[in-house]
Formats: structure tokens, C-alpha cells, sequence
């Protein structure tokens, strides 16, 4: 099938504008590479310290011959979906001695849950622990002894982060190993009512509790489809897990066998094989095109906004918000999962998943089906499910026909014609939107500003009875410079509170909302922030805004405030506590949402960007 004309024009506006960073990047890489296994040139003392606690592993090290895997962890038992990476490493030393080589755990790295620090003072070190997770990778790989490397990651930012780091060994092989979702428990709507009514005084906090722990019930990812199932439909999008095994149940002999066989995988990629495959060749400009199209078209988290910017920064691509708005426009929605639909991931699973979804999209051309990928050349591979039989481990082609048309739907039969993201720009500044659960009468917001500092003044206002007709929250200072620019979910209930007594309701902020963005219209990642002097800070109470997700505008109506003098703000609150005081270095050097609010350094555009 013929390649999509804007998806071509996209791509090659991103390899012009990537051209220098991209060559530097590539380069680099390939003197790494030139270099041979690395622990050939360690000291006899350094190898010995290296291979002291392997056991029987450690006279097939010494040899230096065979294959050795590194392994990066973001396992921890508190959070569920990183639960299950407790037994991953005693599997994936086992698969490798199989294979003959070994297997070594590189280091762990951390990983929080923006679901537990929702609405808490830790909701501030969100953003930033992505980068420290890739920090945290960095200094996993630095003894620069592996042939190859698995990560173990899911949630939020340690995807990106983890994908940032392994973009700096980008030398050798890397496979990401999933874990997979939790199975279906209380649904993902009754759990959204429930919070609802608690937020109206309507039930007590022990049967919202019940509720809560009827919907997380155990290992494995939650199933609503956040930033969290987001990052692992990237990995197939973008070839960096095996086919079809993003959403397969934790404790389950086909996970299991997806593991060993990832492990394995990464190995057989290395420069010691016939096949040497890094993760530089397949994180390419195509891919991330690849990967911003399969968030639009599965009505993804809007913060791989950001984090999909600071990914490809990481090997020396240039991404930008156009990028994404302009695929948008041509890229058809063809998943509802909630909070975008009813289903949850295990239904999109079963009703044909990614693998119905990326067959579609490579058929009507809509994705580059010539990247690379952990699974073979081609993004065709990614068509394709895993199953098991007497022979083991096996793939087959994918459904060509939906199961169920109320949660995936063909190319040619989609939810809506366009994309799940939009850009907004205007006077207020540049912001991005997510519009795929948002009802159609809601896309076009005009009302008076109602102006917060802080989301729990919001709520204290809204408990207080203050909101009694139509209303654009602004709530600012809170990007990335102010205070790490925390999610602003816990705002939900109250607006969509609002929004069902046929208010008009809209958010604006220069934070965060949460992947689960849901029906209540949000401008959010607002450039310039508030502490840089952006619009956002002249805005006062009554000032008639205009949210048009239609149009992509996103304007003050009333005359004069961009005349104004910025509003201040006493941020001290958001520099203590919680471990908020070690991050200050981070607050003063991390960069625009619109540049991937990161603290690392960010290459140069080769040309200028055609704005379309």
C-alpha cells in the first residue's frame, strides 16, 4: 500500500530538521561499536570483580567468548505492574545458560506510581524520575561488560527513561520485556462513577476504598488505558518488545515464554552473532513516526507528548508538537478503550489488539513498514501473535477482522477520522489536548476564567460551592520549572461533577493531567509556563477564554491582558519535603514541555520546521 502522503511528509521534515544531531548521534555509536566486547579490554582485576558472584557462570565469563546479557530493572513489589520483574532475572540467567551465555543484573532503577503520589506532594518528583531513571540506566551499563541488554519496565516514566538510557549505549542490542496487565476486575466506568460520588459527598471513603481495591486487585499493569499501557503499545510500534506481547496477563506460561524467548532475542541481536541489530538502527526517525501514529490512532496518553520528544532527542532526532498535530489530522482513531470506551486492555487484547491494529495501518499506509525491529526487519512482524503449542513458543498471523467492533475497528470503518491528540495555539500560548474521550458537544469551550495557583485551592473552591455556572479552570504554575509539572488528575471528579450539571467546563494549565485524560476538554503542557511570564500568568478571574479543540485555538477574548504584568507565586511550598529538596537542581535546568521537559542537553535543529 502506498505510504501516506502527510506521514511521508512528516517523516522527511523530521530527518531534515534531525540531520546533524542524527549524524553526530550515529557516529558516536558506531566508534562504540568499533570497540568489540567490551570486557576483553577490562583488567584481569576489573573482570574479576565483575564475574565474583556469578557461580557457575563464572569460568563461561572468563572465556570471554560467549554472549553476555545485561539486565535493568525497575522491579520493586509495592507498585503491581512492577511486581512480577521479581522472578525475571533467575528466568532470564536460566534462558541464557540455555543459549550459552549469561545473564547479569546491570542495576535497578526507580519506579513510582503517579496513581499512589496522585494529588501528593511526591506527584512532583514524577517527571523528573524519568530522567533520573535514564541517569540510573547510564550508570547500570557503565561497566561496559554487555553484549547486549533487557530492560524491565512498564509505567509511566520508566519506559521513556529507560529508553533514554538505552539510547546511550545505543551500540548494542536492547529488547524491553513487559510484564504485562492485571487481569479485569471492577470496571473502569463504575470505578469513575464511584469517584465521582465521593467527590459529591455522596459516599464515605470506606466504600470508595473498596471500590479502589476491587479495580487494582493484583500483579500486572493497571487496565485502563493511561500513559502506563501507552508505553507498551509504543514498544510494538516502534519493534522494541517481541510481537503480541504487550498485553499478555502476568503468571502465565505464554508470559513466561515471551520472556525467555525476549531474553534469549537480545542475545542472538548482538555484534557476537550474524544478526547484530542495536538499538540505534531501530529507533530511528521512521520509527518514531511510527510510534506518534500508533498513539493517535489507539487515542493514547497525551504525556508521551512529552516523553516521545525527550525519547528521540536521546538519539539525536527532533520531534516537535506540529509533528504530532499534522499526523493527527490524517490518522484514523480506531481503538476506544477506556477512558476512552468502556473496555479495558484485556478486552482490546482479546478483540484483536495491536496486532489487528498495526495490520490495518501498514495496509492502508499509515506507518513505515520498513523499520527495523527486535522481531526482524519489517514492522510486518508486529502483525503477528504469539501462541503456544507442543513445539513451544510460536507466532501466526493476526486477526484480519475485528472481534469486536465496539472496541477496534478496521482502517477503513474507524471511531473518527482523525486522531486522538490535537495541538491548541493562540494568545494563551501552545498546549496540547487530548480529544478522543471528550464528547464532540464539548470540544468548542467559551467561558470566564476561574484562576488557581494550586489544585487543592481548586478543590477547596469547588467544596465550597463557588463553581455555579459555565467555567475555564486555569491552573498555573505549575509546569515544569515551578514544581516539576505534577499531574493534575485528582481534578477529574470535581470537573466532570461539574460538567454533568450541564455546566460548560474546560481546564487549563501548564501542568500535567493524567494519562487517563478523560470526557472534560484539558489544554494542558501551557508553553510559556506561568514562571516564565507566559500569557497564562496575565490571566485574572472573569477573563473570557476560548478552548476550540475544532479549530486548534486557544485564545483570551478579553482586551488588554496580554498587557498586564505577570502574576507572581510563592513556590517555597514546592521546594521541601517529600524529597522535593534534591530535585531543585532539576527545577532550574529542565527545559519546555514543548522540548520534552527534560534536564539533559538537546541537540539543535539542522533547518528550520515547516510549520504546516
Amino acid at each position: 500500500m502506498r505510504l501516506n502522503k502527510t506521514l511521508a511528509e512528516v517523516t522527511h521534515r523530521i530527518i531534515a530538521r534531525s540531520a546533524a544531531s542524527r549524524s553526530a548521534y550515529l557516529e558516536r555509536m558506531q566508534a562504540a561499536a568499533g570497540k568489540g566486547p567490551a570486557r576483553a579490554h577490562l583488567s584481569c582485576s576489573g573482570q574479576a570483580h565483575a564475574y565474583a558472584a556469578t557461580g557457575a557462570d563464572q569460568a563461561t565469563l572468563a572465556e570471554a567468548s560467549s554472549g553476555h546479557l545485561g539486565i535493568v530493572t525497575a522491579y520493586n513489589d509495592m507498585l503491581s505492574a512492577h511486581q512480577p520483574f521479581e522472578t525475571y532475572p533467575a528466568l532470564i540467567r536460566e534462558a541464557l545458560r540455555q543459549a550459552g551465555g549469561t545473564a547479569q543484573v546491570a542495576g535497578g532503577v526507580p519506579a513510582m506510581c503517579d496513581g499512589v503520589t496522585q494529588g501528593e506532594a511526591g506527584m512532583e518528583l514524577s517527571l523528573f524520575s524519568r530522567d533520573t531513571i535514564a541517569m540510573a540506566t547510564g550508570i547500570a551499563l557503565s561497566h561496559n561488560v554487555f553484549d547486549a541488554a533487557v530492560y524491565l519496565g512498564v509505567c509511566d516514566k520508566i519506559v521513556p527513561g529507560l529508553v533514554i538510557g538505552a539510547q546511550a549505549f545505543g551500540h548494542i542490542p536492547a529488547v524491553f520485556l513487559p510484564a504485562g496487565p492485571m487481569t479485569s476486575g471492577l470496571a473502569n466506568d463504575e470505578k469513575a462513577q464511584i469517584r465521582q460520588k465521593f467527590a459529591a459527598g455522596e459516599i464515605d471513603r470506606a466504600e470508595l476504598l473498596k471500590a479502589e481495591m476491587a479495580a487494582y486487585h493484583g500483579p500486572g499493569t493497571c487496565t485502563f488505558y493511561g500513559t502506563a499501557n501507552s508505553n507498551q503499545m509504543l514498544m510494538e510500534f516502534m519493534g522494541l518488545h517481541l510481537p503480541g506481547s504487550s498485553f499478555v496477563n502476568p503468571g502465565t506460561a505464554l508470559r513466561e515464554a515471551l520472556t525467555v524467548a525476549g531474553s534469549q532475542r537480545a542475545l542472538a541481536l548482538s555484534a557476537l552473532g550474524n544478526d547484530y541489530t542495536p538499538i540505534c538502527q531501530v529507533l530511528d526517525e521512521k520509527t518514531y513516526a511510527n510510534g506518534i501514529v500508533g498513539l493517535m490512532a489507539t487515542g493514547g496518553s497525551t504525556n508521551l507528548l512529552i516523553h516521545l520528544i525527550a525519547m528521540a532527542r536521546a538519539g539525536g532526532i527532533i520531534l516537535d508538537w506540529q509533528d504530532f498535530a499534522d499526523l493527527s489530522e490524517v490518522v484514523p482513531l480506531l481503538a476506544r478503550v477506556y477512558p476512552n470506551g468502556l473496555a479495558d486492555v484485556n478486552h482490546f487484547h482479546a478483540a484483536g489488539g495491536l496486532g489487528f491494529m498495526i495490520g490495518e495501518l501498514l495496509e492502508a499506509g499509515f506507518l513505515h513498514g520498513d523499520t527495523k525491529t527486535v522481531a526482524g526487519d519489517g514492522l510486518a512482524n508486529y502483525a503477528q501473535e504469539p501462541f503456544l503449542s507442543a513445539e513451544g513458543l510460536t507466532f501466526r498471523p493476526g486477526p484480519k477482522e475485528t472481534l469486536n467492533a465496539a472496541i477496534v475497528r478496521p482502517a477503513a470503518e474507524p471511531f473518527q477520522a482523525t486522531g486522538g491528540l490535537k495541538r491548541l495555539t493562540g494568545s494563551l500560548g501552545t498546549a496540547v489536548i487530548k480529544v478522543s474521550a471528550v464528547d464532540e458537544k464539548h470540544h468548542v469551550i467559551e467561558a470566564p476564567a476561574r484562576v488557581f495557583h494550586d489544585q487543592e485551592d481548586a478543590k477547596a473552591a469547588f467544596k465550597a460551592g463557588e463553581f455555579n455556572g459555565d467555567v475555564i479552570v486555569v491552573v498555573r504554575f505549575q509546569g515544569p520549572k515551578a514544581n516539576g509539572m505534577p499531574e493534575l488528575h485528582s481534578l477529574t471528579p470535581m470537573l466532570a461533577i461539574l460538567q454533568g450539571r450541564g455546566h460548560k467546563v474546560a481546564l487549563v494549565t501548564d501542568g500535567r493531567m493524567s494519562g487517563a485524560s478523560g470526557k472534560v476538554p484539558s489544554a494542558i503542557h501551557v508553553v510559556p509556563e506561568a514562571l516564565d511570564g507566559g500569557p497564562i500568568a496575565k490571566v485574572r478571574d472573569g477573563d473570557m477564554i476560548r478552548l476550540d479543540a475544532t479549530s486548534g485555538a486557544l485564545e483570551i477574548l478579553t482586551e488588554g491582558v496580554l498587557d498586564r504584568a505577570s502574576a507572581s507565586a510563592d513556590l517555597s511550598a514546592y521546594q521541601h519535603g517529600t524529597g522535593r529538596e534534591m530535585f531543585g537542581m532539576f527545577r532550574r535546568t529542565v527545559t519546555s514541555a514543548d522540548t520534552g521537559a527534560t534536564v539533559f542537553d538537546l541537540p539543535t535543529e539542522s533547518t528550520p520546521t515547516s510549520q504546516n
